[in-house]
């Protein structure tokens, strides 16, 4: 490519002052596009200290996440709704509202995150502030006050999730993704299997102890346990590399450098910092954004068995604690799977078919539980519904790939994709109708069809990708001749690198996004 390709065009003007900067070569640009011997070295290093403290947090407080919301359905064993006084569709409903509080705060939420910067804080905050709301509820006494609780629960459980989604795309590049997003999921399968040992476990040991029932104690001791981690986070949780005091110099470049050159513009907002409602009209105005929603509430409502499934374990025909103490084989079993199948999607850089083989063996898992009344089978279908959880890391990993720059736009989008997703959790409750017990077939029917919406999910978005990936094949064609925006997308770039536009165009290539 010539220089000239750029001269007619007053927007790559170079500034006085920005002599030395321009002055950087056609080669050094493609160096640059790659991280030196050292640099790589010094990668390996930053991956370590990055794995060794931010993966243990993060997954520990997902895994009180998911405790903390899931334990609604081990207190149903323990006499929650006996003692509230709750019909079947009440406790749905207080099972539903969660999630109403929890879409309404995911977009506002990740958008002051990016905003405010502070990641360790904020997330911190809420962590305490949902510990403390689970704990409160033990003393709830009546409907409305479970309803109260279930709500505010969701509110100030919202900023977490889609916010770490967004923060570990700050640490970790597309080829990093799957796996580490498969460990973090891992916290809530973790929660599935321990959460309900601990629920067994206050059951027999705890149970009208100080004049309270087993239920109310697994929301004070699971809720306090929250908070104190909660203040763990503000303290030590790292906000972002160029902030991370033990981070070297050299590890922050690197940090910040292996981001931008994946991507092939900076991890920055244009000037600093874009505006957070320009980063969320971008993620608003991209297809793939509601895609990969439909494809998440697929999962999601397919998923919602676990909010049921002491319940449908019961139907076994064990008591309480047997029914809990059942629940864990099937998640422990999907940990260590999910963590194989997502290290699998990153090792071969595939997203799509890794989405889509769990559908079928989900679908065959709901089939044999609703036609099957013998305890082997049905036992052992509960093993084939859990690869639905196989499915989170790829999606996770694939919405930062798919919607990879700027951060103000990956924010917003996966705010909006979770909220999406998380809406299939108010409806899907109430297709859990207690007189098709054992079978549950309606809910079920449910899961196959969203099952079967969310692979036609995956095939658009493998299409469309594929698509993309052809353009990007003709803008690295030097002919090619640059739009306004696309030139001021490479200023960004250009500024932040220290090159000139022509040379921040060669950062460009290389570039794909993984089907």
């Amino acid at each position: 490519m010539n220089s000239t390709d750029f001269a007619f065009r007053p927007e790559t003007v170079v500034p006085a002052g920005a002599v030395d900067k321009a002055s950087v070569s056609h080669e050094e640009a493609i160096y640059r596009a790659s991280l030196t011997e050292e640099e790589k070295v010094i990668e390996r290093k930053l991956r370590v200290r990055i794995d060794s403290l931010i993966m243990p947090l993060v997954v520990l407080v997902y895994l009180l996440n998911y405790i903390d919301r899931n334990n609604y359905a081990a207190a149903k064993l323990q006499g929650l709704t006996e003692e509230l006084h709750l019909t079947d569709t009440q406790y749905q409903t207080g099972l539903s509202i969660l999630f109403v509080a929890y879409i309404l705060m995911q977009v506002p939420s990740n958008l002051l995150l990016n905003y405010m910067g502070r990641p360790s804080f904020y997330l911190g905050f809420f962590v305490c502030a949902w510990g403390l709301v689970s704990a409160l509820t033990s003393q709830v006494k009546s409907y409305g006050g479970i309803v109260a609780c279930r709500f505010l629960l969701g509110l100030v459980e919202a900023p977490f999730f889609a916010g770490v989604l967004f923060y570990l795309s700050k640490w970790y590049t597309k080829n990093e993704l799957a796996f580490r997003m498969s460990i973090f999921y891992s916290g809530s399968l973790l929660s599935g299997a321990f959460g309900n040992l601990i629920a067994a476990g206050i059951l027999s040991g705890l149970k009208g102890k100080r004049g309270m029932s087993a239920w109310q104690w697994l929301y004070i001791i699971e809720g306090s346990v929250t908070v104190c981690v909660g203040l763990v986070i503000i303290c030590i949780l790292p906000d972002f590399p160029e902030t991370w005091k033990l981070l070297t110099p050299e590890m922050r470049r690197v940090a910040e450098r292996r981001l931008a050159i994946e991507a092939a513009e900076a991890d920055v907002d244009e000037q600093g910092g874009m505006s957070q409602l320009k980063g969320l009209k971008l993620a608003m105005t991209d297809i793939k954004t509601y895609v990969l929603a439909l494809g998440y509430m697929c999962i999601t409502g397919a998923a919602g068995f676990q909010n049921f499934f002491p319940t449908l374990v019961k139907t076994l025909g064990y008591n309480d604690t047997i029914s809990l103490l059942l629940v864990a084989p099937p998640y422990i079993f999907m940990v260590f799977y999910s963590l194989t199948h997502s290290w699998l999607s990153d090792k071969m850089e595939v997203r799509f078919w890794f989405f889509v083989y769990p559908i079928v063996i989900t679908i065959v898992g709901f089939v044999i539980f609703m036609t099957v009344g013998s305890f082997g089978p049905r036992y052992f279908s509960m093993f084939l519904m859990v690869f639905v959880f196989a499915q989170n890391g790829t999606l996770y990993s694939w919405i930062a790939n798919a919607i990879p720059r700027p951060p103000a736009k990956r924010a917003a989008a996966y705010a909006f994709i979770n909220s999406i997703g998380n809406s299939a959790s108010i409806w899907t409750p109430y297709t859990y109708i207690a007189t098709e017990a054992p079978y549950y077939r309606t809910a079920l029917g449910v899961c196959i069809g969203l099952q079967t919406l969310g692979g036609l999910c995956g095939l658009f978005m493998y299409l469309n990708l594929r698509m993309l990936n052809k353009r990007q094949e003709r803008l690295e064609n030097e002919d090619h001749q640059l739009t306004d925006k696309e030139l001021r997308r490479l200023q960004v770039t250009a500024d932040f690198e220290g090159i000139d536009l022509a040379s921040a165009r060669q950062l460009q290539k290389g570039f794909r996004y993984i089907l």
